[in-house]
């Protein structure tokens, strides 16, 4: 039996929009990490309203989330229409990297998400491999990307490229390029 969720109450929206704005800030400032008794305190709510609206951390960064990976779909499915399957899928990688850098901590959370159908952030992972796999079958029907290359191959590339941009000083699109290179079918096309 299908159970329908009833609207929130106006008191409960404002708590929910509340903390999701205080979450961004939160995770913006100190990682995705940031103490949530520390987000709840600032939003002016206790911590079960927190948990109420939001029963774990992966459950409250999905929704801080959802608007990144809205748009990341749609521009998905735009580049999915390029005439140029190599740039799309560089494009794509290029989203999907700045989008893995909105916060600190979030490289490492997404890579434990991917292959966990139980975690929170799982339907936006698979949303966003869905993606890879397809800009990259793509990129190596047109012979630009070698056949061994996978879509979990990129996602996991680009998240190890990510977190290291948190660790440590550098050019994460350069890093990116050295990777996209090696990427490339062995005949040198670009």
């Amino acid at each position: 039996m299908a159970t329908t969720r009833r609207p929130m109450r106006a008191d409960a929206r404002r708590n929910y929009e509340r903390l999701l704005a205080v979450a961004r800030t939160a995770f913006a400032e100190q990682g995705t990490e940031a103490s949530l008794e520390d987000i709840a305190r600032t939003a002016d709510v206790g911590i079960g309203t927190l948990y109420r609206h939001f029963p774990t951390r992966r459950a409250l960064l999905e929704a801080v989330l959802q608007d990144g990976i809205g748009t990341l779909d749609a521009r998905g499915r735009e580049l999915l229409e390029s005439s140029s399957p190599q740039e799309a899928l560089v494009t794509w990688l290029r989203h999907l990297m700045v989008h893995t850098n909105t916060y600190r901590g979030l490289a490492a959370t997404l890579m434990s998400s991917i292959g966990d159908p139980g975690s929170e952030l799982y339907v936006s992972c698979e949303t966003l491999g869905t993606h890879s796999a397809r800009l990259l079958a793509a990129a190596q029907r047109a012979g630009a990307i070698r056949p061994d290359v996978t879509a979990a191959d990129l996602v996991k590339l680009v998240n190890a490229i990510a977190w290291a941009g948190e660790h440590c000083e550098g050019d994460a699109d350069r890093l990116l390029g050295l990777v996209l290179d090696g990427l490339r079918t062995r005949d040198g096309r670009r």
